[in-house]
């Protein structure tokens, strides 16, 4: 019988996915882009951000120089923002102590904001053809299932084996090759919920399929109670124009637009005090729960229609006035586009 990765390459050159954008090229930015828009995100959904974000920022320099608003209004949609920032202030860290090139050196990749051990390996991997294993989400479950790796993969003692049967199942040649293998059997073969053993290369000495116990590997994240949180978002409206503060840039939704977020009882207060009005017509709107990885989030919308007389705030660094009808001014959260989008719906049945 073959070797581990032998197999596994035998399988991607007749059957892995070659097609992907990310695939058609060796430049290590485009590479590390796809690398860090597939953290926790599918391939499926990757692929249109991944070229519209391309065609926007084609190099490292591009990215680099771009405002954070410009990068996260491409991002907005793509969910966990932090990765977009950190994408940011790499590329700003590339162009100034690289010279807007990608580094090459395994210390100097993953001391880059937004880069672990597993991504830069990929990256090194795939752009530069250099023996480094990886361990992502998808190879996590192949290798726990195939040596019946018991526990959470979170978990560091987990987490070490899986990282040295990594490193012994990657080869010596065609790294890239396996890299790519890899991930691409976790995602299409080694699947969570009904994995395809049957079509799967390295299923003969599969410890967990041998013990028809697929579904206990890798172990689970022990369970909490997953906290619900409240918030009351405003959406101030004047004509065709909704008030949007900037929200800082530590914390959820760091540096996207956002609605103001305030208590109930504090609505007409803070129409005084922001909007030089208290004279406002205010309309509840049903809750809308928003869902993270470690919380739910229950928004209580309430619709504020300013009279067109009324004063206009100006525009500040971190306060606009976003007319609904032109681009976003930068990445808009979900659940608050969801809103502005109600809005705009609204208005148009209004005024048709």
């Amino acid at each position: 019988m073959s070797n581990f990765a032998d197999r596994v390459l035998q399988w991607y050159d007749e059957h892995g996915r070659k097609d992907l954008p990310w695939q058609q090229t060796l430049d290590a930015y485009r590479v590390w882009v796809s690398e860090i828009m597939l953290q926790q995100t599918q391939v499926r959904t990757v692929v249109p951000y991944y070229n519209r974000f391309l065609q926007n920022f084609p190099d490292s320099n591009s990215l680099a120089n771009a405002t954070l608003d410009d990068v996260l209004r491409q991002w907005s949609g793509l969910g966990y923002y932090a990765r977009a920032r950190n994408l940011h202030k790499a590329a700003q860290v590339v162009r100034d102590k690289h010279g807007g090139l990608f580094p090459d050196q395994f210390e100097t990749v993953v001391a880059l904001p937004g880069i672990g051990r597993s991504t830069a390996g990929a990256i090194l991997s795939l752009a530069f053809g250099q023996r480094h294993a990886i361990l992502d989400g998808n190879v996590k479950r192949v290798l726990a299932r195939h040596g019946a790796i018991a526990g959470w993969p979170g978990n560091t003692t987990v987490a070490k084996q899986l990282w040295d049967v990594a490193e012994r199942n990657t080869p010596d040649n065609r790294v890239a090759a396996y890299t790519q293998a890899i991930m691409d059997l976790g995602a299409t073969i080694c699947l969570r919920g009904r994995p395809l053993c049957d079509e799967c290369p390295v299923r003969a000495d599969c410890s967990a399929r041998l013990r028809e116990a697929i579904s206990e590997y890798p172990g689970g994240k022990p369970k909490k109670d997953k906290p619900l949180r409240k918030t009351t978002m405003v959406l101030a409206v004047r004509k065709d124009s909704i008030y949007l503060e900037r929200r800082p840039a530590a914390g959820i939704w760091g540096g996207l637009w956002s609605l103001p977020e305030m208590d109930d009882d504090s609505v007409e207060a803070w129409c005084r005090r922001n909007l030089d009005d208290s004279r406002c017509v205010v309309e509840p709107w049903d809750t809308l729960r928003h869902s993270f990885s470690h919380y739910d989030l229950d928004i209580r919308p309430i619709v504020v229609r300013i009279n067109a007389s009324s004063r206009r705030v100006a525009d500040t660094g971190d306060v606009i006035w976003y007319c609904m009808e032109e681009e976003p001014p930068g990445g808009i959260a979900a659940p608050v586009r969801k809103l502005i989008d109600q809005l705009r719906a609204e208005q148009h049945v209004t005024n048709s």
